[in-house]
């Protein structure tokens, strides 16, 4: 049994003063006939597990990784504070972690769809055709847990000086796509950095859209009224400027419109927020973003003009609503970590847990 000292923040404007860990879940009601003492008591600010919505694990800056290498990377994500991971695409089989009790819960998208030389070369699964995509959804649907990812632009390298990022998808293609996994019960995110692949992916109804970074006002305005999610991913469109100077000589055009994404990327995110829009936060770790980095992906948020309260709803709570995976709540799996100051106030303090308990044992901290 764990004694967790609060407050324990449990949502927005929700808190109370204890709580407890029996048998690895949450009870807010005291046990009687049991003694609390030494380690069995946590103080501070006691919040839900954190939750990463763009992470990789299984993914190295070449492709994938071994079990080791994931098993490092799952870690470090989890003694962060981060024990919900939707990994938003992943060309390895990670299947054994959901056997581990002492790693993070993980949601698949299984792997990314994309098309040949139109994404990183050993990262997604490749279609030649594009009618293709929807029976590649379907697959993907059924393999993973509630979501596909689709790459939905990437540079057209074909085009020589003219190469710029460029749509892989028809239009009607896409909506088929995204039809064929909602009639599997799954959900669809895509990556996305232009302007010119978001028309055809709202039309299809898509459910979350990663990175964004080419929304404009009127697009913003239309994601808000939908209510679709937004990942800004702000920890990797600051690699934009470093992109472009790669790719600056072969495709100008494209380095020109990665150094605009990256000199607005603050004034993009404060844009989504003011207009209401939902947004998440992902980290993109996996590839050449390392692990176990929520803690600065928030503070770059709260550096666009988002407050830090509503970043860590974000990070928390909220983000366990959208995936449909339990809080703070009677009976519920005890993920939580423990902070010694809170950091709706202060969001640097989100990078420093004094505890992190998965399924009601402290594995860091404490």
């Amino acid at each position: 049994m764990l004694h967790l000292r609060g407050p324990v923040v449990i949502g927005d404007g929700q808190e109370v003063g204890e709580a407890w860990v029996v048998d690895g879940r949450i009870t807010f009601d005291a046990p009687r006939g049991r003694r609390v003492a030494g380690q069995g008591e946590l103080t501070g600010w006691v919040l839900p597990g954190l939750v990463d919505v763009h992470c990789h694990i299984g993914l190295g800056a070449s492709g994938p990784v071994d079990r080791r290498t994931a098993q490092e990377q799952a870690l470090a994500d989890r003694d962060a504070g981060t024990l919900l991971i939707r990994d938003a695409g992943s060309p390895a089989d990670t299947r054994w972690i959901d056997d581990r009790d002492d790693l993070p819960r993980l949601l698949r998208a299984g792997h990314h769809l994309a098309r040949p030389k139109r994404y990183l070369r050993g990262y997604g699964r490749e279609l030649d055709d594009v009618a293709q995509l929807p029976a590649a959804v379907v697959q993907e649907a059924d393999r993973g847990d509630g979501w596909v990812k689709i790459v939905a632009d990437w540079i057209d390298r074909e085009l020589g000086p003219d190469g710029d990022l460029r749509p892989l998808w028809p239009d009607d293609v896409l909506a088929e796509a995204v039809r064929a996994a909602h009639s599997r019960g799954a959900r669809v995110t895509a990556h996305t950095f232009s302007t010119e692949a978001l028309p055809g992916l709202l039309a299809a109804g898509i459910d979350c859209i990663e990175h964004g970074t080419g929304l404009t006002p009127e697009m913003i305005a239309e994601v808000a009224r939908r209510g679709v999610p937004v990942v800004p991913t702000l920890l990797q469109v600051a690699q934009f400027e470093a992109i472009a100077a790669q790719g600056e000589e072969r495709y100008p055009l494209f380095a020109a419109r990665m150094r605009r994404l990256h000199a607005r990327r603050y004034e993009h995110v404060r844009d989504l927020h003011d207009a209401g829009v939902r947004l998440l936060l992902g980290t993109d770790a996996g590839g050449t973003i390392e692990h176990g980095r929520l803690a600065g992906e928030a503070a770059e948020v709260v550096r666009a003009g988002v407050p830090a309260a509503e970043v860590v709803a974000v990070a928390s709570w909220r983000a366990r609503e959208l995936l449909g995976a339990p809080g703070l709540t009677e009976g519920a799996p005890a993920d939580v970590v423990v902070y010694p100051q809170d950091p709706r106030t202060d969001i640097r303090v989100l990078a420093h847990p004094s505890a992190v308990v998965l399924r009601g044992v402290v594995v860091a901290g404490g």
